[in-house]
């Protein structure tokens, strides 16, 4: 089963920008859609931002227009840009991918606080 890896999580101040990165251990062929999620204190997990085959997207409505999500293949990488961060998007986002062969697979996490 392919590994996720999440980096680049931080605190950034309201209105600030940051890029997600997750990292897959091998080749991303067999990757059916990818995805981020993210889970606030106390709240469920939500979904932010879903990539499906033929690059199709699909956002949460709270961040449609503030993040976006991409793909490099090359790299086996995934990234979330957000932008005009707003303190409510501080939460643990996690990296998702489902597979051709069926299963699927998340990373630990990263925390992102946005505060001043």
């Amino acid at each position: 089963q392919v590994q996720l890896v999440e980096s680049g999580g931080g605190l950034v101040q309201p209105g600030g920008s940051l890029r997600l990165s997750c990292a897959a251990s091998e080749s991303t062929f067999n990757i059916y859609t990818q995805g981020w999620y993210r889970q606030a204190p106390g709240k469920q997990r939500e979904l932010v931002a879903i990539s499906t085959p033929g690059g199709m997207t699909n956002y949460a409505g709270s961040v449609k227009g503030r993040f976006t999500i991409s793909v490099d293949n090359a790299k086996n990488t995934v990234y979330l840009q957000m932008n005009s961060l707003k303190p409510e998007d501080t939460a643990v986002y996690y990296c998702h991918a489902t597979f051709y062969s069926g299963g699927e697979s998340w990373g630990p996490g990263t925390q992102v606080i946005v505060s001043s």
